[in-house]
């Protein structure tokens, strides 16, 4: 698998067409960040994107486990959360610290962290699972299978290939994510 410019943009616009939570997960894109780094957002918000993590598998999440990870997150102090989420978007450090802070909150390990990243910063990074590997390691981006749950360590290796992708195809990390997505789907999945 060849990961080109006209690859990664194809399978984006493929991912807009046919994925069904597209349309909400754009429009969270567009707003989240700005509403973190502006500190007015509520606990729904925040929420939003731990479901957003689980859900999205659309059923082949186990239902059990995402309940758990819901409500394990659901049981964080909402200004231990709000501070969490300050420091995390003045943190120039890049995803450690970041990833440091936000695996600190209850029910939040390094993936769901790193969809904290995501939709922190769209245009810098990518929500790490198993789909996203799998499909940067059949490109030959990544050497090792996925390790679940991935660690701090093994997010700056998976970070760092997804930015040596964005960079030799010129796209941000929003574009690469979906197009990871459909290319696990066209490859892996069931598509």
């Amino acid at each position: 698998m060849d990961l080109t410019e006209s690859v990664v943009r194809d399978r984006a616009r493929e991912y807009a067409a046919v994925e069904p939570l597209y349309d909400v997960e754009q429009q969270h894109v567009d707003i989240l960040p700005d509403t973190f780094a502006g500190g007015e957002y509520g606990r729904r918000d925040v929420q939003w994107v731990v479901r957003w993590y689980v859900r999205r598998y659309l059923g082949a999440y186990p239902d059990r486990e995402r309940r758990a990870v819901e409500d394990t997150f659901r049981d964080n102090d909402f200004g231990t959360v709000l501070e969490t989420l300050e420091a995390v978007t003045a943190d120039d450090e890049g995803p450690a610290g970041a990833l440091a802070a936000l695996t600190d909150l209850a029910g939040v390990d390094v993936p769901v962290a790193s969809a904290f990243l995501q939709f922190l910063a769209p245009e810098r990074y990518v929500a790490v699972d198993e789909r996203t590997w799998r499909v940067l390691r059949a490109a030959g981006e990544l050497d090792e299978p996925y390790p679940d749950p991935p660690a701090r360590d093994e997010y700056r290796t998976f970070d760092e290939a997804c930015r040596r992708v964005m960079d030799r195809t010129g796209v941000d990390a929003w574009t690469l994510y979906r197009a990871l997505w459909r290319l696990w789907a066209a490859e892996f999945g069931d598509a």
